[in-house]
């Protein structure tokens, strides 16, 4: 590990300056804590905001951007190697300084009113005012939240930062990204807070308290057709030949995957009540006309499960879910196929969404997003590998691979598309969550190396009725989608 000189303000700092101290430290770091005199506080409009969603959204504890009345100055055991200016405004040095900057300014307001404009941050880390070594681009998860939002971002700037230390321990150099996008942006003023929040965050605000009154938060619709022709893997459209699976309202199904077994087409998805918020498992058996026959559940545990990929290896299947809310990545065998499951072995601990497995180079794969503490569970791309099924699982070593909401999250199982390329479909959260997906192509895979393509855009054109999609998947004749919808809580009808 190396010495560390952190950069703080030394009148109200904010509470996502403190976690970067705390984070660094349980790392292994020597930290030191300097204080920077002239940091600007955060205005009275920002912390009156914050405060009333704080309350609006019943969220307890302070939130990242919260101000906070001192962080300790502290002396460390060596002579820096790094510093991390926290503050903005350090004055330069001979010691490598890494500064963020959000939106191309140094100040942490900066995030805040972009957020309340309606617009997504992207964070640079820069190493001496010149040099970009890292960016982010942040998932905000509920857009109607000026305070929520920041959290997500401040939330990113955490886990930038900490990587970046990590890598620099490892390697002793700092990753070359170019020149910052948007060099010497002006610095977020209270005006500008106010403006943006009065003019476009508290009428998103209204509206979005307006739709939920007559409107489900979420409700997805999965999406099936049975065909021998190229599928969206291929085509990059969506085309047409869909058919919905019916719902009764009171719930609904997503993340389908398809699964074949002794010449039978099975469907697992999410399965989620409105009423208790809590997914399970369940399983759609098609008949030999391809007719779906009546969900029924088939795993269950006391939090939420989802994203149930279901697959055949080692002479027994197995079914990955979603588990994120239970704090760990928990792979199940089948015992009596397709209805009793039993949990076989927890393959990684922590808040891992969407984990899809790949065998690649004579290794086992798992692509995944971590929460990481704080902040969205769309946005932070880590790698995970294993000689064996059952593991042991170990992170790679450039975890997290990426930050960024276009692209970080799984949108289903990898698949080789006619040319021979491996593509994993991704979620792309530009436009929110469930917003879109795209494909991206694996370039490199080592123990080293983890690169994917940008991803291509998948067109919704044809006749899938809800073009906002976040799961595509094929097993066979079989290929699935789904997507939002817009049902009316009165009715449970669209």
């Amino acid at each position: 590990m190396v010495s560390i000189d952190v950069i703080v303000p030394q009148s109200a700092p904010r509470r996502w300056q403190e976690l970067v101290i705390e984070r660094l430290r349980a790392d292994g770091h020597d930290v030191s804590v300097l204080h920077q005199a002239e940091a600007a506080a955060l205005p009275a409009a920002a912390k009156l905001a914050f405060a009333f969603e704080q309350r609006l959204f019943r969220r307890k504890g302070p939130g990242l951007g919260a101000p906070l009345d001192r962080i300790e100055a502290r002396s460390g055991g060596r002579p820096a190697a790094l510093r991390l200016d926290l503050a903005g405004n350090a004055a330069p040095s001979d010691v490598p300084t890494i500064g963020l900057l959000f939106d191309g300014s140094a100040s942490d307001l900066s995030p805040a009113t972009a957020v309340a404009a309606g617009r997504l941050p992207v964070i640079e880390a820069v190493l001496d005012g010149k040099t970009v070594v890292g960016r982010a681009r942040p998932m905000v998860d509920k857009r109607e939240s000026a305070a929520l939002g920041t959290e997500d971002v401040l939330a990113r700037a955490v886990t930038l930062v900490v990587s970046i230390a990590r890598a620099f321990a490892e390697s002793g150099s700092f990753r070359n990204e170019g020149t910052p996008d948007a060099w010497g942006r002006k610095g977020a003023t209270a005006f500008g807070f106010a403006t943006a929040y009065l003019s476009s965050a508290l009428p998103r605000l209204g509206r979005e308290a307006i739709r939920r009154v007559g409107y489900r938060h979420a409700h997805w619709r999965v999406g099936y057709r049975f065909t021998d022709a190229p599928g969206v893997a291929d085509t990059g459209w969506l085309g047409t030949g869909w058919s919905v699976l019916p719902d009764p309202g009171d719930h609904f199904y997503a993340d389908p995957f398809p699964f074949e077994w002794q010449g039978q087409s099975f469907l697992f998805v999410e399965d989620y009540p409105h009423a208790t918020g809590k997914a399970v498992i369940s399983v759609v058996p098609f008949d030999a006309s391809g007719t779906p026959e009546t969900p029924r559940v088939v795993l269950e545990e006391p939090h939420h499960l989802s994203y149930p990929q279901v697959f055949e290896r080692d002479g027994a299947v197995w079914m990955l879910p979603e588990a994120s809310a239970g704090g760990r990545l928990t792979l199940y065998r089948a015992t009596g196929f397709p209805d009793r499951w039993t949990a076989e072995t927890v393959l990684v601990e922590g808040e891992i969404s969407d984990a899809t497995l790949l065998e690649h180079g004579g290794q086992l794969w798992l692509f995944a997003t971590d929460r990481d503490g704080y902040g969205s569970t769309s946005d932070t791309l880590v790698v995970f590998s294993a000689p064996a099924l059952s593991g042991p699982w170990t992170p790679h070593p450039i975890n997290p691979v990426l930050i960024d909401l276009r692209m970080a999250r799984p949108g289903g199982a990898f698949v080789r598309n006619r040319e021979g390329r491996i593509l994993l479909p991704v979620q792309d959260g530009t436009l929110g969550y469930g917003g879109g997906l795209g494909l991206s192509e694996l370039l490199d895979l080592d123990r080293r190396t983890v690169r994917l393509s940008q991803p291509r855009p998948i067109d919704s054109e044809g006749d899938w009725p809800y073009p906002k999609i976040h799961t595509l998947n094929r097993a066979g004749r079989l290929e699935v989608i789904d997507g939002i919808a817009a049902v009316r809580k009165r009715s449970g009808k669209q």
